[in-house]
């Protein structure tokens, strides 16, 4: 009797283990980040002339929802594509704060004509994590760097005074503007009235080709370079600095459209941010439970069934009781697979409320109203076209 009642506990007994050993895997808390260090921002400090300054463009981000998986129902692709013309705002609103260069707007495309481009790509975001890619290039053509830039928040991030105070990734922000500092500074004396020299020639020519064509040129690596100045009381290139005066006041007017935008998108998007943060971290814990908690029932049901097939009334007895037990986890399991749900649909709804928050806006310009809908930039282009037809009318149709 003592043999048979040992080889009972022996082949319960791992069972047992089991089942104790998941149980408490499953009640584990995960990995959080809770503290950061948020990277300063470098300021211009020495003083700079007026004539060395370099205007700066941030460009609307690529979304990048061909990185967003089919069954990713936490990430919606018109939440994205509104976070693609938030964030660029926010980046150039922290480039601006440097001191370190002209006018810094962002702008619909590269058909507007500035000093220096500053493309990005959103990779990842999720109010726990955010992952750019970013481009810098300049209005000769010639390209700066590239850099992935990443950072990943915890739950302190979205603490009610850390929101007051900053955006949860400006740690992030800050890093792209100090290194678009720190390229300004390595470059050479007279680089900087090269390039505003190129971007008023590139300007000139896009209206009157006929007449500046002949005044830049572009290398075979498709650089371009200047090749001849105009005189300084050349009619036509007064005429053009008038056209462009004016192009600069709608692309302020766009800004304002894109401040305003960031402001009535603010309060949503960060509740969104911070919900999805709460969400992944609930999602990601969930999933591990569940796991954990299906795996641990089949091991239970499995080893209880080996367990009933017993000839021992005791080992059949605990058989069952492991059965029953496992049964139990494996419905468990299903229920955090259900609660998994829940969080997802939160999420979707929660993008769904945000995108009800970032509708066209109406631009009053000087003497119309413009109804940005749909694309900004197709809207651009309509200025462009606009402002041939003034500078022909000015020109005597000529």
């Amino acid at each position: 009797m003592v043999a048979l009642s040992f080889l009972s506990f022996r082949t319960i007994k791992p069972v047992v283990l089991l089942i104790g050993l998941l149980s408490l895997c499953a009640c584990s808390a995960p990995n959080r980040i809770t503290t950061t260090v948020v990277t300063p921002l470098e300021q211009q400090t020495a003083p700079v002339d007026d004539s060395r300054l370099l205007d700066l463009a941030v460009l609307p981000f690529d979304p990048g929802l061909e990185n967003i998986k089919s069954d990713d129902t936490t990430i919606s692709p018109t939440v994205r594509t509104a976070e693609a013309h938030y964030l660029p705002n926010q980046l150039a609103d922290t480039i601006q704060k440097t001191g370190a260069w002209g006018a810094v707007r962002l702008i619909p495309s590269q058909a507007t004509v500035v000093d220096v481009y500053v493309a990005g790509k959103i990779v990842e975001s999720n109010g726990e994590k955010l992952t750019l890619d970013i481009d810098v290039s300049d209005s000769s053509n010639h390209h700066w760097y590239s850099k992935t830039y990443t950072e990943t928040v915890g739950n302190y991030a979205y603490d009610q005074q850390n929101k007051l105070q900053r955006d949860p990734f400006q740690g992030l922000f800050n890093r792209i503007a100090n290194d678009l500092l720190e390229y300004r500074h390595k470059l050479p004396q007279d680089e900087a009235k090269t390039l505003r020299t190129i971007s008023a020639l590139r300007f000139a020519k896009d209206f009157s080709p006929e007449a500046f064509s002949g005044h830049i040129t572009e290398t075979p690596s498709g650089q371009l370079e200047i090749y001849r100045l105009p005189a300084e009381n050349d009619p036509i290139l007064q005429r053009i600095d008038r056209i462009r005066e004016r192009d600069y006041l709608f692309i302020d007017t766009m800004q304002e459209y894109y401040d305003t935008f960031g402001r009535q998108m603010d309060n949503s998007y960060q509740e969104w941010r911070a919900a999805s943060y709460a969400e992944m971290v609930s999602v990601r814990e969930l999933k591990r439970q569940s796991r954990t908690r299906t795996i641990g029932g089949v091991a239970a049901v499995i080893g209880g069934i080996l367990a009933a097939g017993s000839n021992n009334g005791s080992s059949r007895a605990a058989g069952t009781l492991a059965i029953g037990a496992g049964a139990m986890m494996i419905k468990s399991g299903w229920s955090k697979r259900g609660e998994l749900k829940i969080h997802e649909d939160a999420l979707t709804e929660m993008a769904q409320s945000l995108e009800a928050e970032v509708e066209p806006q109406v631009i009053e310009l000087e003497d119309r109203t413009v109804t940005l809908t749909g694309n900004v930039e197709a809207q651009y282009q309509q200025w462009k076209a606009l402002l041939r037809e003034i500078y022909q009318a000015e020109r005597g149709g000529i």
